[in-house]
């Protein structure tokens, strides 16, 4: 018989390894991986292509309404499309980074990607990654993570990440970055960055993502296997 399909939601902080054990328990489970942060680092680029300011509300409405944005699975791997272009190195750069923060706050391009986010999740078997997304996009996920790090570990996770790609970094400038995002994201109006009360709490401080996974996929097949009765 069919395995019944979830919704995985995974939350937390930058840094804490969301989009790297995302994909490693899709390619996993068989699931579409979803890293709803690079959605806003997509409008966050676009916008910048196009000189649009994070308080210009009108022209980020236009924006947003005007992107298609998908997620495909290409060599082993989920690539990010906007309007069919891929763009999913051009995001990760940490001008985007910290222009996502101050966009992600905007209300019109907030409710048109937790739109997006919805409709992609409808078909089940995915697994999506970001900061709302087990309280606001999907608060009845059938799994819910919240995956923590101690700070300065995700600050050494995101100075390697940057330094492997060649780019020019600071380990303090760059924990300064993790900290103020952190800042940003927990103390925004619009949908702070919190723990869902039922959300399965992870630290990955000190282990591997291969314990992480382990860990997380051991929560799925249980929820699974409780959830096979009602899916019969």
């Amino acid at each position: 018989m069919e395995k019944k399909r979830l919704i995985i939601a995974i939350d937390g902080p930058s840094g804490a390894g969301k989009s790297t054990v995302g994909r490693a328990l899709a390619k996993r489970l068989g699931y579409l991986y979803m890293d709803t942060g690079a959605m806003y680092r997509a409008v966050s680029l676009k916008a910048e292509e196009k000189g649009i300011e994070p308080w210009d509300e009108p022209a980020l409405s236009r924006l947003v309404s005007s992107i298609h944005i998908a997620f495909v699975a290409r060599d082993e791997e989920t690539r990010i499309l906007c309007n069919g272009e891929d763009i999913t190195e051009a995001i990760r750069s940490p001008e985007i980074s910290r222009l996502a923060s101050d966009i992600s706050k905007s209300r019109v391009v907030r409710k048109a990607l937790v739109g997006m986010q919805k409709e992609m999740g409808k078909k089940k078997g995915v697994i999506l990654d970001g900061r709302d997304i087990g309280t606001v996009v999907f608060p009845d996920a059938d799994v819910k993570f919240y995956l923590d790090a101690d700070p300065e570990e995700r600050g050494r996770r995101r100075y390697r990440e940057l330094f492997e790609k060649g780019m020019e970094v600071d380990f303090k400038k760059t924990l300064q970055e993790v900290i103020e995002r952190d800042r940003n994201d927990m103390n925004r109006s619009l949908s702070p960055l919190k723990r869902a009360h039922d959300a399965v709490l992870i630290d990955s401080t000190n282990r591997s993502v291969e314990e992480v996974v382990e860990e997380m996929y051991r929560v799925v097949v249980e929820k699974r296997r409780w959830s096979e009765v009602d899916y019969r």
